[in-house]
């Protein structure tokens, strides 16, 4: 499991007041540079080999700005050729909102997907949690802890 932590700005809220439903797009996105560098290590975007194929999210509770969010992001599913990831953002310790995206290892050059080799799938291994998010933080690390 990765963890991202993100002081929300003020250019992320709303005219409700919250953080704009947007911005978890790139929130999301920042909380998976760790997971990138399991397939490009030094980020070359020369190298790249990532394409995303679905990117969805689930608003549970509002986000406020000046207060730090905590993002989990985790391995849902490893296919021939996909990832899937699911995201939690938390916020003084409870979940607010959860995401999934399915990214696939691409040839750029021949607009093909590739399978994922034997070393990566066994990396991303280590970072699978199949527990549906829990509502809080503390709860999440408890089961995490408790998984083999």
């Amino acid at each position: 499991m990765f963890t991202e932590f993100i002081t929300p700005r003020f250019l992320e809220t709303d005219a409700l007041g919250h953080i704009n439903n947007n911005t978890y797009g790139v929130w999301f996105e920042a909380a998976r540079d760790e997971f990138f560098r399991i397939f490009v290590p030094d980020c070359d975007i020369k190298k790249w080999n990532l394409v995303m194929a679905h990117s969805s999210f689930d608003f549970l509770k509002e986000v406020f700005w000046g207060k730090q969010v905590i993002i989990k992001t985790a391995v849902s599913k490893i296919g021939t050729s996909s990832v899937e990831l699911n995201h939690a953002v938390y916020q003084e310790g409870k979940l607010c909102t959860t995401g999934k995206c399915i990214l696939i290892h691409y040839d750029l050059s021949k607009k093909v997907s590739v399978p994922i080799p034997d070393s990566i799938r066994k990396t991303l291994e280590k970072h699978i949690y199949l527990l549906p998010w829990s509502g809080t933080l503390e709860e999440l690390e408890d089961n995490f802890e408790e998984l083999p």
